[in-house]
Parts: C-alpha cells; structure tokens; sequence
C-alpha cells in the first residue's frame, strides 16, 4: 500500500520539480493541489501522510493553511517548501506547526535529508504493516491485550518514574500478529539510524510462552546514569548494567501485570544480551532465526524532558496464542 503524499503549489513547474525530487526508493501515491483551498480538501479527500506545502499561493496562502490544519485538527505532517528565505518567514511557519522548512529551488539531498531525520519512511512503513496485519487479529481480542497491557505497562513505568524520580510518558500499545520476516521489519522500523542496544528474556508458563526484547536508544545511557546518580567513567560494562538494570524494571513489572489479569505465572529465564552499540537492523539480524509468526505487543517508553527512550516488545509464540484467548475470555464474561 503506497504512502499518499500532497503537494501543494501554484506552480505546475514547482509541484513536478518537487515530484521528481522525491526518493526513487519511497512507495508512496503523489497527489497535487493547485492553491490552499484546494489543498484542504486533497487533505480531507485522501488524508496524505505528508504535504509539501507552498506559501505564496492565491486565494489561500501557506500560513493560512497551516492555521486552518492546526484549528481542524488535520492529521497530516506539513514541510513548508518555499522562495522565501526571511528568518521570520521560517520561525512563524515552524509555530504553526510545520515540522521542517526547505527552500525552493527543491535539492533532492535536502529532502531525502528531511524525510529520513523525521523517521516519515519507517512511520508510514509502521502503518502499512498494521493496516496489512489488522485483520489477522480478531478487533475484540486486539482490544483486549490492548487494555491488560495499558494497565501491565502502567505498573512498569510507576517503578521506573519512583526509582528515577521523573514522569514516564505512556503510549498507546501496538499489537499484530507478525510472520518472521514482518516482524524483522517492524523491529528495524523502530530506529533505523540511532545506535541501539538490546537485551532479550524468555518467559514461559502455562501454556504461553515467548522472549521480551528491550530496546534502549544508546543516547539514553548518559541521561539514565545521570538520573541514577552514577558518577564514575560510563563506559561499556556500566552501561551493560544500565541496559540491565531497565531491562529487568521494566520486563518483569510487565510481565507480572500481565500474569495477574490472566491468573497465570510467568518464569523468567536469564536476560541475554543481543547486542551493544550497533543499529537495530544488526540486532534483528543476529536473533531472527529465533522467532517465528508471533504476537507482537510493542510498548515505546520516553522519559519527558530526558532523552531517554526505549522499545519493549513481547513476542509471543504462536503455539500462545489459542490460551491467551482461551485465558481472556472471561475478561468479557458478564
């Protein structure tokens, strides 16, 4: 399923220019608007991931789209591209909500530049896989692991707020069910450029079974010593027992969340390092040959005002999956 992208310009020249300037390798669907009421609409029409927005424009210019996108709450993410060039022209676009500026004529590099820095490629790339797998995963039963996991990640992140003394913004959940190669996807999908590290922790009991994997950002070690008080030399071991120390907060109050909604217990294996300072393709690569089709519950933690964030993934083995169901359905019984 291709990524819907608008293009908003007077110029016939400038939307083709930009259009050809786009990455070759980006399956996206490139759709076109001649001025700022018409690219309210497009928006409305095909609800594109990303525009391309002009800002001298008849009958509705840039900044008036930007303001009519912030007062209808459009979910779109808006690149200003643009001749002008004022350091005021730059700063009003970026507080209505824009979340880049390039200046025309477009370069290629620039916006290849652009679209990798905001991750737009993975985020689209995410919500493909989600649109493609959502119907492998019956609605009721996606509600349900969505709820016991909200509440199993909301003890985790309580513990980890009360031992850093901070706030730990909570995400909505994403659960699929993965075939290998997806699920290799949408782990690289994560952070495909920052340097990360991983550990990994088997569980098993009751007929369920499978491996939480936590994935912690390599930015975030100097905050999180700093959060702990650590201070000697932050080098490799220390940081190590960092990854562990998250690893085993975070893993095991999710995992014990989860095993007193379900009236089960889960055994925890050793915690195994994947990997350290090394992309996240590196990490999968390494472990794939481990996981098969899986149900994969994603949780993004972030420490607000710190630049800490990790990924937890529980993948559960497909041989789980008829117990889990069989354990939830008395969470709907009357």
């Amino acid at each position: 399923m291709a990524t819907p992208v608008l293009i908003c310009d007077d110029s016939r020249l400038a939307r083709r220019q930009l259009a050809r300037s786009l990455p070759d390798d980006w399956d996206i669907q490139i759709e076109y608007a001649e001025n700022g009421l018409h690219c309210l609409e497009q928006i409305k029409a095909i609800q594109p991931e990303i525009l391309f927005l002009d800002l001298n424009m008849p009958q509705m210019d840039g900044y008036e789209v930007l303001q009519a996108i912030k007062a209808e709450n459009l979910h779109v993410l808006v690149v200003v591209v643009s001749g002008d060039i004022q350091p005021t022209a730059h700063e009003r676009v970026m507080a209505l909500g824009a979340i880049d500026f390039i200046t025309k004529p477009c370069d290629g590099a620039k916006l290849e530049e652009i679209i990798e820095k905001h991750g737009i490629k993975d985020k689209a790339m995410r919500e493909r896989l989600q649109h493609s797998l959502g119907e492998q995963l019956d609605p009721e039963l996606r509600d349900i692991y969505q709820e016991i996991t909200n509440v199993a990640m909301g003890q985790a992140g309580n513990l980890l707020a009360r031992l850093l003394n901070v706030f730990v913004e909570l995400p909505i959940p994403n659960v699929n069910v993965l075939e290998v190669n997806e699920l290799s996807m949408a782990l690289q999908s994560i952070d495909t450029n920052a340097s990360t590290s991983g550990v990994c922790q088997g569980f098993i009991g009751g007929g369920v079974s499978g491996e939480a994997l936590l994935l912690l950002n390599d930015s975030s070690f100097v905050e999180i010593a700093s959060l702990m008080n650590y201070e000697g030399e932050l080098n490799q071991k220390v940081e190590l027992e960092l990854l562990m120390d998250v690893g085993n907060i975070l893993i095991g109050a999710v995992l014990t969340g989860l095993a007193k909604q379900l009236d089960m217990h889960f055994s925890q294996g050793h915690p195994v390092v994947m990997g350290q300072h090394c992309n996240v393709a590196d990490l999968v690569s390494t472990n794939q040959e481990r996981w098969q089709r899986t149900l994969a519950i994603e949780i993004s933690y972030s420490i607000e005002n710190h630049n800490v964030n990790c990924d937890l993934m529980l993948l559960f083995t497909e041989d789980s999956l008829k117990t889990l169901k069989f354990k939830t359905q008395y969470l709907l019984e009357d």
